[in-house]
């Protein structure tokens, strides 16, 4: 039996398809809950150092202190301040509220340069109080 040549759908960042605000946003909610649950194993093994002992936990802390662990850290809690901020978008969602595209597109805006200002604010009042030196 032959098949009948029926449209295709284009995949969705392919080039048929514009890339949108909204399409990003998805993606990265994605990608730093993904970053956030590899992220969490790491806490876990500082968790782990901390109870296994103090030449554990030096150890650890050396290497988060290093610069790696520090871009590591960094990672993780820019991806823990973007996904929580988009995830309170997703609550008003929800609630019926930011549907219209141009509500959409403001709030995309807006959880991502507050993501940007709110990780440089934490990371600013961590390193001046002394946090991973």
């Amino acid at each position: 039996m032959a098949t009948p040549k029926r449209p295709l759908s284009p995949f969705m960042l392919g080039s048929y398809y514009r890339f949108q605000l909204t399409s990003l946003s998805s993606l990265m909610h994605r990608a730093t809950g993904v970053a956030l649950a590899v992220g969490s194993l790491l806490l876990a093994a500082w968790l782990g150092a901390a109870a296994a002992g103090p030449e554990a936990f030096a150890t650890m802390s050396a290497l988060l202190g290093s610069l790696p662990g520090k871009v590591a850290l960094f990672v993780f809690s820019a991806c823990l301040v973007y996904h929580l901020l988009n995830g309170i978008r997703h609550l008003a969602w929800d609630a019926g509220h930011g549907y219209e595209i141009p509500k959409a597109y403001a709030s995309g805006y807006a959880v991502m340069a507050l993501s940007v200002v709110l990780t440089a604010v934490l990371w600013y009042f961590g390193l001046s109080a002394g946090g991973a030196a």
